[in-house]
């Protein structure tokens, strides 16, 4: 007999580094449901007793895994081994600093069918700039501050019976759609980018975005990495660790996609075209290939700048697991738009235009060459590859 919607059972996935009191909340949260749901705690390295007090928990309903360290795995390689481990249909991405409101599975289920993804809504302290797809309201911002009975009855009253196109954390849907797309792109561990990644793969995959008023969850904000203090962050203070893997990752998202991180105002993912695009430069520097790089599937920067390029890669390599021996001099083929570039006439507009290619190609509507400031484009052909993008 088919379960109805209020029995079906989740499994929460939280990876969690040395967050304990924030998890502890979490848990408790969920444990408050009218449902027992199964959570799924991923303990990445922490030594915040974090290991103990999970085996002191006598719940059959809790799974766990822990990785022994000393290195921490990542939210990337930890969110996809616990969808791995998940023993229910449904699979909830849910991190260790957020605790859900009353009914908050059942106002996330009622949406859920294959091919949909549900997020809730994020109700967070003034710690972010404000936006449309979330609610401002200070419940506390460090845990000694937070009363869950007080959260729990004035959450009630900024629940709306809606739903919005977009996603972001928490994010609930069936295994087997997530699985159905190969998880996480490595390209983007430990963390940072990889949900923007995996977002617009859920949407050149054809799934469905929702966004539940109703299903609220108070999200103290960003204290896995960005404000974690055991990485040497605090509330509203950007950790050293995660200034390197957002640069880092950026910058990888562009080598992927052509843009940069793209949404409208609710966080419905936009995805251009991603195009065959090739840069041919003259009078190259280290700084200038550095800058163009990331937003080209190929780069010639001509024989005679062997040094130039050994450098580069030098340097750059160790931030991407994209050879990129096979983007540097390596084609010598017709592209099919290719970018010719002077090092010595490129200004900061020509940079703009760069960063634009992919909807002024769109937009150009055909083959051809034309000049944009300093920059000659010939466009042979306009094939899109985002597609290709969306399997891992």
């Amino acid at each position: 007999m088919e379960l109805r919607r209020t029995e079906m059972k989740i499994t929460f996935v939280i990876p969690s580094r040395n967050n304990l009191e924030f998890l502890q909340l979490a848990y408790r949260s969920i444990r408050r449901l009218g449902t027992t749901h199964e959570v799924l705690v991923l303990n990445d390295a922490s030594t915040d007793g974090t290991a103990e007090w999970i085996e002191a928990q006598e719940d059959e309903d809790l799974i766990v895994y822990h990785n022994p360290g000393p290195e921490r795995i990542g939210i990337v390689g930890m969110f996809d081994k616990g969808i791995e481990m998940a023993r229910t249909d449904i699979i909830m991405a849910f991190h260790a600093d957020m605790v859900v409101c009353k009914d908050f599975d059942t106002n996330i289920l009622k949406h859920l069918q294959r091919g949909k993804v549900v997020s809730a809504t994020r109700v967070e302290p003034p710690l972010h700039p404000d936006g449309p797809e979330k609610l401002l309201r200070n419940f506390g911002i460090e845990v000694d501050e937070f009363k869950m009975d007080v959260w729990l009855d004035q959450a009630e009253g900024l629940k709306e019976d809606k739903v919005t196109e977009g996603t972001f954390a928490p994010w609930c849907m069936y295994r087997e759609d997530f699985l159905a797309i190969g998880g996480h792109d490595e390209l983007f561990a430990p963390q940072s980018k990889e949900d923007s990644d995996l977002f617009n793969r859920f949407v050149l995959n054809g799934y469905q975005l929702i966004q539940s008023w109703d299903a609220l969850v108070y999200h103290f904000t960003s204290r896995g990495s960005r404000f974690n203090k055991h990485a040497g962050g605090a509330a509203g203070q950007n950790s050293q660790e995660w200034l390197y893997t957002t640069t880092k990752n950026m910058r990888n998202f562009i080598r992927k996609w052509g843009t940069v991180v793209l949404h409208d105002a609710l966080m419905k993912p936009i995805v251009p075209p991603k195009y065959d695009i090739a840069f041919r430069v003259t009078n190259p520097s280290l700084d200038l290939l550095h800058a163009l790089e990331p937003w080209c599937s190929y780069i010639h920067v001509g024989a005679d700048n062997e040094e130039l390029v050994e450098k580069y890669i030098q340097q750059e390599q160790p931030n991407t697991i994209i050879d990129l021996q096979n983007r540097i001099n390596v084609y010598d083929g017709d592209s099919e738009i290719t970018i010719y570039i002077n090092g010595n006439t490129f200004t900061q507009e020509d940079y703009q235009v760069i960063q634009q290619l992919s909807e002024i190609i769109q937009h150009s509507g055909s083959v051809g060459k034309f000049a944009l400031g300093n920059l000659e484009i010939s466009i042979q052909e306009m094939n899109e590859y985002q597609n290709d993008l969306i399997h891992i």
